[in-house]
């Protein structure tokens, strides 16, 4: 498979960092969504009409390749969102919101997005649970020593990240729902940064749920996944009512439809559920063992060559051997947003700030970073154009001051 020829963006004028943030679409997504907009454009589970039952297989096909591609036993344990924040927020609210009492204690970690903290803090402000914040070793990375030291008889939630998307830290999550599970604690794993550059496998790692979005992983905008244990999706409240969800209703019952359908209320992404489906085969094609020894090398590279130049700070190298794509640099007396808009002239696109982490600053010595966010169809060459870049001191400086 020539990768260059199967993404329309490869061809322009730019070197694209920020794959953490959105990745590029493969032209086999951009065609299926093109051909359900121009062939079979119809709601699901509405028609009773060819091209609407159409509509219903490609979404059913959708939903039982994500559920393969993580090896859920239920495709039925595979329900459309429209994000990662937006499955996050259905899970917390919707199941944990009823299960939870004031005092009943929920670990994170202070390198969590602002979807897997913010919701949470929200259920603490409401019903008085407990957030712990599990402490970061010296690399900033999360520990399963770190996870066991915060454990407590009120505790009932582990909620974290498999990979961060600053640190960049790969947390050991079959171990700590191994050992979460021993004490009857549900474990929520936030897989935007993992699912679409690992092989994850929630059957293995016997995690509660799971949430993720199709965005970073060469599919659409506007599509994310919850995964969870069917009994436990069934319990969810749905925090969304309307079509599509209900069998009956009257002033006295409402009756909801059985998983997936109660939780996915109203007209959903149709043309980016379907198209999702492409890129799952695109992954599949290449292979996510192949996907991440890729990133592995090109990220050893982008270290490396960082390394060469002195006045270069990079805050997470240790995480190399990690399933990481991110790198976190700094130039001393130079404001990381200068930076990015500085790269930005040489058409090299990074992310600058503080990247939907607020909080760890309160545990790390920095604050705002330049993040380089790597995926399988960067090059080499475009890492180099990056290190000639960043090698123009004098250049980057007077910039900065302008």
């Amino acid at each position: 498979m020539n990768i260059e020829e199967c993404f329309v963006m490869k061809k322009k004028n730019i070197i694209y960092f920020d794959n953490a943030a959105t990745t590029f679409k493969p032209k086999s997504v951009i065609n299926k969504e093109l051909e359900y907009l121009t062939e079979y454009t119809a709601n699901s589970h509405r028609g009773d009409y060819n091209i609407s039952f159409k509509v219903d297989d490609e979404i059913d096909n959708t939903r039982d390749l994500v559920a393969k591609f993580i090896n859920a036993k239920h495709k039925d344990e595979i329900i459309f969102t429209s994000n990662t924040t937006d499955s996050l927020n259905l899970v917390i609210n919707g199941f944990f919101g009823y299960y939870l009492s004031e005092g009943d204690e929920v670990i994170i970690t202070k390198s969590e997005h602002a979807s897997n903290i913010l919701p949470w803090l929200m259920l603490k402000f409401q019903k008085g649970i407990v957030i712990k914040y599990a402490s970061l070793n010296e690399n900033n990375e999360l520990t399963l020593e770190s996870i066991e030291k915060e454990i407590t008889k009120k505790t009932k939630v582990i909620s974290i990240a498999e990979v961060t998307n600053v640190v960049g830290d790969t947390r050991p999550i079959k171990e700590i729902t191994k050992l979460a599970h021993k004490h009857g604690i549900y474990v929520v794993v936030d897989g935007a940064q993992s699912v679409p550059h690992k092989k994850v496998d929630v059957t293995d790692t016997d995690i509660d749920f799971l949430a993720f979005s199709a965005h970073k992983m060469c599919g659409p905008t506007g599509v994310g996944v919850l995964y969870g244990k069917k009994h436990l999706l069934s319990k969810i409240v749905p925090t969304k009512f309307g079509g599509g969800m209900n069998e009956n209703y009257n002033d006295e019952n409402i009756e909801l439809l059985p998983l997936p359908y109660r939780l996915e209320a109203g007209t959903p992404n149709i043309a980016g559920i379907i198209a999702f489906s492409e890129s799952i085969k695109f992954l599949n094609e290449l292979g996510m063992e192949n996907i991440e020894r890729t990133e592995k090398y090109l990220r050893r590279y982008l270290i490396r060559e960082l390394k060469k130049i002195p006045y270069i700070k990079i805050y997470n190298e240790s995480s190399t051997s990690s399933t990481s794509s991110t790198v976190l640099i700094n130039i001393d007396g130079i404001i990381s947003g200068d930076l990015g808009l500085y790269l930005n002239t040489k058409n090299i696109c990074v992310r600058s700030g503080r990247h939907c982490v607020k909080m760890l600053s309160d545990e790390s010595s920095f604050k705002d970073t330049v993040r380089i966010s790597l995926y399988f169809y960067n090059t080499y060459e475009e890492i180099d154009e990056l290190i000639t870049a960043l090698s123009k001191y004098d250049e980057i400086q007077i910039f900065a001051k302008n």
